[in-house]
């Protein structure tokens, strides 16, 4: 499932990458879109969303945040999103659904789900990757995350929410990281820090097509410069997929570097 508002819905905006990077994907990724729930925070976003997608869901919330527009990165308006997108991440565990969370700034270029650990409760993509995919210290980030629905997930999940009151003015992705090392400790919980080889972004870049499945906008800020780069990063793949066998192995692809946040 992915989460948007109206701002990420316009014609021309993140959902049309989203969905073209599925499209122009490897391996048959696109298939994966027949099984893609897209979560929309407004009544505009569920509207736009029914005219593309055969899976829409609306989710209504009561706290009087106007979810229309763009959010700023850390604004009031922001929090309340990211904890209530949160919130409803753990009522699909408690409702006993795994489930992979993507956010819609990530561009699927082949199937992740074969490096995603049986053995895993949860695993989730890496700001930053260390080279052990079960170090606690590596970097989480939520905008491309795997649980699985146990007893652990729940109870980590409460915990998590309780999280957003302990270190109040968080974000849940820097709350993850606080608590992560006391929930392996308390509830035994297996987390899987996801190679940026393989499910990258921006933060940590991974410069070799053959082998990237995922590559998420994340440290970068704001909408116009998200859709800049990620129309290089499809021009890019364009071309990539395009080309002869030979011409892929020999690493020839490049990213557009720099960009205005991918470097």
């Amino acid at each position: 499932m992915t989460q948007i508002n109206a701002a990420w819905t316009k014609p021309g905006s993140l959902l049309d990458l989203f969905f073209e990077s599925f499209r122009t994907g490897e391996g048959g990724v696109a298939k994966l879109l027949d099984h893609l729930v897209i979560v929309t925070m407004d009544p505009a976003a569920y509207e736009q969303c029914q005219v593309v997608h055969p899976h829409c869901y609306f989710l209504r919330t009561s706290n009087g945040v106007d979810y229309r527009s763009e959010k700023m990165f850390m604004s009031k308006d922001y929090l309340e999103m990211m904890w209530g997108r949160n919130k409803f991440q753990q009522t699909i565990v408690e409702l006993g659904y795994n489930f992979l969370f993507t956010d819609v700034d990530v561009m699927w270029f082949r199937d992740p789900f074969k490096h995603i650990s049986m053995g895993a409760d949860i695993a989730i993509s890496s700001d930053v990757f260390i080279g052990d995919p079960y170090s606690l210290g590596n970097f989480p980030n939520g905008g491309f995350l795997f649980v699985r629905s146990c007893p652990k997930t729940i109870e980590f999940y409460r915990h998590w929410q309780e999280g957003r009151y302990r270190f109040y003015g968080k974000h849940e992705q820097d709350v993850f990281n606080l608590i992560k090392h006391e929930m392996t400790d308390s509830i035994g919980i297996s987390i899987q820090f996801l190679d940026t080889t393989y499910i990258s972004g921006f933060c940590q870049l991974s410069k070799d097509l053959n082998k990237i499945c995922t590559l998420h906008a994340n440290c970068c800020v704001g909408l116009g410069a998200k859709l800049h780069d990620l129309r290089n990063v499809l021009d890019v793949w364009r071309n990539y997929t395009g080309a002869p066998v030979q011409e892929k192995r020999a690493g020839r692809f490049q990213w557009k570097l720099p960009g205005i946040c991918i470097h």
